[in-house]
């Protein structure tokens, strides 16, 4: 088993197929700043085929295809199939802004993904514009009705909560779940990339969140099937359903993560605020062999001390406070959540 400095395993892997997005979602895509990557540094299907097997030799049995949004990526349906036959891998999850899924759900299906998860932070559609700046709400949720109906295993939406955005919708987004059984999960605005002008008082709280759902429809925690999610989980006590909550900043999980993260251009990357990455892709270009490369993934994670939530939720609670413009790190658009 591998361990980093912290003794936590290796067991997820978020892979990150394209750096491109339709949408420019005002915590993630910053407008000017950003350079996109130049496509023939993008990992072709191959390459991240190969590293996922050699992932999955060293621990991983979860892996997440992300971007930017993944289902611009041409033909992303044969990846998937490829993936799925994989030996070793449990799960196989999709995450989505779902504004092509009425297009793709039948496809992804049929190739083998269990589960999606959809970015949806309103219900509102002049709210929907303001944040993703280019986004249609209406094929949003036209994509998440033809996901229902091809009857994936699991379909979660996904609600980034900051406060003055759409924290009056939390309610609201509650209702629709509850009605369509959609699990949602609600997570406190982050720090992610360098754009996304993150303010502590911006942050609505885990218990802030659960506060506002309880009042209306009592919840009871549950225990999670995976201890290292980073949701805390909850079921509705009338039994109309499921919700998680993220809360990396109000109560950080890092002793928890057994995350990794592939980058579009083939970077490892060992946590969400990293500054930079372990360049694979040079590995691969170069002709290293699988055990060489094999052996730099177990290097980098054996090395892993990484625990910024926990060290950005102590310099809140100091006195000097928390500067999240003095740590840089890697833009949300090529990391992926």
């Amino acid at each position: 088993m591998l361990h980093d400095k912290y003794t936590r395993d290796l067991n997820d892997l978020r892979i990150s197929v394209t750096d491109r997005c339709n949408f420019r979602c005002t915590y993630c895509m910053p407008l000017e700043s950003y350079r996109w990557i130049e496509r023939r540094e993008v990992l072709c299907y191959e390459e991240i085929l190969r590293l996922a097997r050699l992932f999955i030799d060293v621990g991983v049995n979860r892996i997440r295809l992300t971007g930017g949004e993944p289902l611009l990526r041409k033909d992303l349906e044969q990846l998937i199939e490829k993936l799925s036959a994989l030996d070793g891998l449990k799960d196989l999850c999709l995450t989505t802004n779902g504004a092509l899924l009425t297009e793709k759900a039948s496809a992804l299906k049929s190739a083998g993904l269990g589960r999606i998860n959809v970015s949806l932070d309103t219900l509102d559609t002049n709210k929907f514009k303001k944040i993703t700046q280019k986004g249609d709400l209406g094929r949003v949720l036209e994509g998440l009705d033809a996901a229902k109906h091809c009857r994936f295993s699991m379909i979660k939406i996904n609600t980034v909560v900051e406060r003055g955005v759409n924290d009056d919708e939390i309610l609201n987004l509650v209702e629709f779940s509850r009605e369509n059984r959609f699990p949602i999960r609600f997570i406190e605005f982050m720090d992610v990339g360098n754009s996304n002008n993150w303010k502590s008082n911006k942050v609505v709280t885990k218990e802030e969140i659960l506060d506002i759902i309880h009042a209306k429809y009592p919840l009871r925690e549950t225990e999670s099937s995976n201890p290292s999610a980073p949701s805390t989980d909850y079921e509705f006590k009338d039994g109309g359903g499921r919700i998680g909550i993220i809360a990396s900043v109000s109560e950080p999980f890092c002793s928890t993560c057994t995350r990794a993260r592939l980058t579009a251009d083939g970077k490892l990357v060992t946590c969400l605020f990293s500054e930079n990455g372990f360049n694979l892709k040079k590995l691969l270009r170069i002709g290293a062999k699988d055990h060489e490369i094999r052996r730099f993934i177990e290097k980098a994670w054996k090395e892993r001390k990484d625990r910024y939530s926990e060290d950005r939720l102590e310099a809140l609670q100091s006195v000097d406070g928390y500067q999240a413009e003095a740590h840089r790190k890697i833009e949300m658009i090529q990391l992926g959540g």
